[in-house]
């Protein structure tokens, strides 16, 4: 962090972020660059409707505390939150195997088809697609304190992730989605 710091202060870098930090990592990196007086400003982690560990590990409450930003990596899972693989199981088996095995994994598309029938249900209503739905809950349901890096391969998929910035779901629909995620995510 010394050395970030000094990056910052020689003009080389804006901030500091990091990647996959704990609570205690957090601490120490923020108390080191507030030594220098720079801010951390954010934590990348791995944070979506189908895995939540930041909520449940103090991740996300350490940040809240300290003011750092969540940067939310894979915030579709892979793909799996776009209804893709439920549809067409067959692609699972295009997959590389670590990503087949820790992200999209067949028992995952089964026991997660009730969260996807839930977000392709409410995309209809907004004439919208499930991605967009499930990046929207990802960006609002913790008010400012979690932003989404989604990937994009296609264009649509550049625009599909502007309009979900957009979007805003009911709070009825937010805990919908965050009753079926707990599920899917037990």
């Amino acid at each position: 962090m010394n050395a970030m710091a000094a990056l910052v202060k020689a003009g080389k870098i804006r901030s500091v972020g990091v990647s996959q930090f704990s609570p205690a990592q957090m601490r120490r990196a923020h108390s080191a660059l507030a030594k220098h007086g720079i801010p951390l400003a954010s934590n990348q982690v791995w944070f979506n409707l189908v895995h939540r560990n930041p909520e449940r590990n103090g991740v996300l409450g350490t940040a809240r505390e300290l003011n750092i930003t969540i940067i939310a990596y894979s915030p579709l899972s892979q793909g799996l939150l776009t209804g893709k693989f439920h549809k067409d199981p067959e692609l699972v088996k295009k997959l590389p195997f670590l990503r087949r095995r820790m992200t999209v994994s067949r028992v995952l598309i089964e026991k997660s088809r009730p969260l996807i029938k839930t977000l392709e249900d409410i995309a209809r209503s907004y004439n919208c697609s499930a991605a967009e739905v499930a990046l929207s809950w990802t960006v609002n349901v913790h008010s400012d304190s979690i932003v989404a890096i989604p990937g994009a391969s296609k264009t649509e998929h550049v625009l599909q992730n502007i309009r979900a910035l957009k979007l805003k779901l009911t709070s009825q629909e937010m805990a919908k989605l965050d009753e079926l995620s707990r599920v899917t995510t037990q």
